[in-house]
Order: structure tokens, then sequence, then C-alpha cells
């Protein structure tokens, strides 16, 4: 009977012979190095994922950006864009199938939702049908009138030139031989060609269309109009000009307010000695649309992004700032400024981390944070008094839970990745994130100020760059009252031209009362 092999010891390599020994030595030693390489390839591993998911992040935005098919992948200027584009060509091919087939059963209706009634300010030209005949085709008896069907159609008249032309007749005093005539009516430009209607139309053209001035130039042409661009480009600096006391008037007036917003958009100005363009800025400040009084834009063009023409521009003012989380701003945090973190920052950080891999921990972010702004919704129409005590009824708890979780939710996710950079910016500004939730009147994001900015954004493609940082804080003056006579619900041409007639003889203690905002007294 075979005896049982004794069990080696746990110091094997100590009991065993020498030339055994030596062996097992060695295959320890080998281990040891195959954990050491396992524990450096695992963290290369993890490096390399965290690398990954970052690109992976950055590749959807880009995309989105590019080719966004999402909610919030297109602006809504360029979702319109496409929606029409579709509309035009489904409107075509019934067209071009209706043209092949001229004879054939009159297609359906398309349901639709109804047209909307034309504006009754719009003047009526009333065409009128009758029948060819006064009796009936079929027995020869008169007919007698019943009724009447209607049906209106809008037309419109391309932009009509015409002349103002003004006429002084002089009179002579024999007696003591002096002549009297009228005073020259006073104007932006003394003695131009131009009328207020049309320095006005070119404005709007320019700064609310942004329609370069060549295009302009051609427009006037097609009506035998000859507007050189020198011509215009004259007009409009001396526009500017004219303007600028309103535009700084009105900034004056913003920072009376208590809570603002900023933000800022690169723009391209042209450099003549290097024969090309270099970078500048356009700061926005808005007003707080929560607030009380008149919404106000105000637009400071400077030649870079340093955080000091934020201070220069809010020199002295105290208050509540919304801003993201440019360190530009930094510094008027010291200053007795107090911060404001716009949520729809975070939001669109776990936005782009769902989109890039359906990341559960963005999902659930984004329902969180969807909750916040149902109560906002909710609340809109609501006083300061009543808005606040929403807030606290419903977003502390939510806001209180948020952070629990994504601290939670932090320590399990590994330095480096997307997923750990998107979280820990909502915690790195989570006291100024959450700062509104204990108010009734300050705003919960950046929008407002984003969206005044968002035309000016897309305008710049048009018009390419500034010709100087002279140009540059002109077209910013005008721009800042055009922005404010739309947020105020004015017609921005109505109100240009009314302002540029009244102008040159206004009282400067007046001036007040020209500015593009809704309850100021108007004369």
């Amino acid at each position: 009977m075979n005896s049982r092999p004794e069990p080696v010891p746990t110091e094997a390599a100590d009991c065993l012979p020498d030339w055994a020994g030596n062996s097992v030595q060695e295959l320890l030693d080998r281990l040891r190095q195959q954990a050491a390489e396992t524990l450096r390839l695992n963290a290369t591993l993890k490096h390399a994922e965290a690398k990954i998911q970052a690109l992976t992040l950055e590749l959807a935005h880009l995309r989105r950006l590019r080719f966004g098919a999402k909610s919030e992948a297109l602006s809504a200027e360029q979702r319109d864009l496409f929606q029409e584009t579709l509309e035009a060509d489904i409107a075509a091919c019934e067209a071009e199938a209706e043209a092949a087939v001229p004879d054939a059963k009159p297609r359906a209706k398309r349901p639709r939702a109804g047209r909307q009634p034309l504006p009754e300010h719009l003047p009526r030209i009333e065409h009128r049908h009758e029948p060819e005949s006064c009796t009936c085709g079929q027995c020869g008896q008169n007919l007698v009138k019943i009724g009447e069907d209607i049906s209106e159609q809008l037309d419109v008249e391309p932009a009509r030139f015409f002349v103002h032309r003004h006429i002084r007749p002089r009179y002579a005093c024999r007696a003591c031989e002096t002549i009297t005539a009228a005073p020259v009516p006073a104007a932006i430009i003394d003695g131009g060609l131009a009328a207020p209607g049309l320095l006005a139309w070119v404005a709007i053209g320019k700064y609310a269309d942004h329609l370069p001035l060549y295009r302009i130039e051609q427009i006037a042409a097609r009506q035998d109009v000859i507007l050189s661009r020198s011509t215009l480009a004259e007009w409009m600096g001396r526009v500017g000009v004219a303007l600028t006391p309103l535009a700084q008037r009105l900034a004056e007036i913003l920072r009376q307010q208590a809570v603002l917003h900023a933000d800022e958009t690169p723009v391209a100005q042209l450099d003549p000695g290097a024969g090309k363009t270099k970078r500048a800025y356009l700061w926005a400040y808005r007003s707080n649309s929560l607030g009380k009084g008149p919404p106000i834009v105000v637009f400071d063009y400077q030649a870079s992004r340093s955080g000091s023409h934020a201070g220069d521009f809010l020199d002295g003012w105290k208050g509540h700032l919304m801003v993201d989380d440019y360190g530009g701003y930094k510094a008027l945090f010291k200053s007795g400024i107090t911060e404001l973190a716009c949520l729809a920052h975070a939001r669109r950080k776990f936005f782009d981390l769902y989109a890039a891999n359906q990341s559960p921990i963005a999902g659930e972010a984004l329902a969180r944070i969807g909750k916040l702004y149902a109560i906002e919704e909710a609340g809109r129409a609501m006083d300061a008094k009543a808005r606040q005590a929403l807030r606290q009824r419903e977003a502390k708890p939510i806001l209180d839970a948020l952070f629990a979780w994504l601290y939670a939710t932090r320590q399990s996710v590994a330095d480096g990745g997307a997923t750990a950079k998107v979280i820990d910016y909502s915690l790195r500004r989570w006291a100024a994130f959450i700062r509104y939730a204990d108010s009734g009147d300050l705003p919960i994001d950046n929008n407002p100020v984003e969206n005044a900015i968002r035309p000016i954004a897309i305008g710049k493609k048009n018009w390419l760059f500034t010709g100087s940082e002279r140009a540059g804080k002109r077209a910013a003056a005008i721009q800042s009252l055009i922005g404010t006579a739309r947020l105020n619900g004015l017609d921005p041409a109505a109100w240009l031209r009314d302002t540029l007639e009244k102008l040159p003889t206004w009282p400067n203690s007046r001036i007040d009362e020209l500015l593009p905002l809704r309850g100021v007294a108007k004369p």
C-alpha cells in the first residue's frame, strides 16, 4: 500500500533540497514580476479608458455642434432652417406632380392647424370681383345679393425710395432791407442727403438684419438709386456717434440694478498692419428678467478677453452677477460682487456626457436637474415672494439630494475621466449654483444674456469682421439700443427713425425719454 506524500511546509523554499529550492525561488520571482506587471498594465488600462472616455465625450460634442439631431444639438434658427427646407421641398414636389398631371383628381388638402388672422393694423386694399352678368345664366332672371365671400392675402412692397423736398420761401422787408426765411431743419447730418428714415433703414439692415453694406447697396440699385458703400459707411459712422450718448445712458441705468447677467463672444477685427484679422470680444451685460423694471442689454466691445474689461464696466457696482466659469470674472468676486453660477452650463455638460455614451450617471443627473427647471416653469408667473416660497419648499430638497448623490457618486468614479470632470465642475461651484434658491428674484441660469447675444453670434457669419476697434465700439452702441428695443417689445426700425428725427434738437436733460424702454414716459 502506497503511503500518502507529506504536505510541503509553507516555507517550501527553506525545506526543500538546494536543487529544488532554486527552482521554486525562480518561480516565486517570476510570479512577483508578473504581479507587478499586472498592476502596471491595470493602471495603464484605467488611464487609457479615462482618456478614451474624455475623447469620446469631446468627439460627441463636436459632432453635435456640426451635425446635431437632438433637441439641444441645433439652435432654434438651425431647426427652423431645416424645417423650412423640408416644407419647401414638399410644396415643390406637389406643384411638380400637379403640373405633370393637369387633369388629375384634385389632391386632398393636408391637415393644417388653421391660418392665423392677418394683423388688423395693416391697411386693406379692397378688390371687388362682380359676376360678368347681373342675370342668371340658367333662366335669365335678375340676381339678388345674399352675401359675400371674403378672403385676404398678405402682400408687401419692397423698400420704397422717395424724396422729401424742403421749400423755404424767402421774404424781404423793403423798409429795413432784410431777408427772412425759415431755418434749415436740424438733422443728424447737416446738409446731408439722407433723411432719418433712410438712415434708420440702413442701420437696421446692417445691425439688426446683419446685411453687409454692399448688399444694401445692391438693394438700392435695383430701384435705380445709387448709394455707394463709402457713403453708407459715412452715414453709419455719424449715426453711431449720435446714438452713443443714448447707449451710455442705457449702461448707467443697467448698473443701477442689483442682479446682472454677463457673457462674452469673440469677434474678428481687421488688423491692417498684419494683413489679417485678430480676435476681439463683445462683452454682453443684461438685466435680470425676474427683477423689476424694463429689460436692458448692453454690449461692450473690447480688444481682448481680459477680465479687467468686466471690472472696468462694472466699476463700483455691487450685486449678484450670473456668469459662466470663465476665470476673467473671478477677480470681481473678491471685490464685493456675489457670484451666481449657471445651472444650464452644468446641465449641458451632463447632456454631452449622456450623448457620448448613454451614461446612466449623466441620465440621472439630467432627470434631477429637469425637476428643478419644472419648478422654475411653475413659478414663472409668480411674484418674488411666492417664487421664493416655492423654491424653498420644492427646489431646496432636490438640490440637497442632488449634492449628496453627486458627492457619493464621485467617490466611485475614477479620477481623470469625463464623468469625474463633469461632476467636479458642479461640486466645485455648488455654492454659486444653489444661491438662487434662497431668493425669489435671482435667476437659475445665464440663458437670458445668451439669448440676447445669439443674434450677433449668428450675424457675424455675414459681416465676418469689424474694421477697427472704433467701429466695434460704435456697432456695440447701436446693437445695445436695438437689442433693448427688441426686449421691450418695440419695433427697432420705428423707434430708431423716430429717435433720429428728434435727437438733433432734443435736450440732454430729457434723454431718458428717447431710450427704447417700456414704461418710460414718451414725448
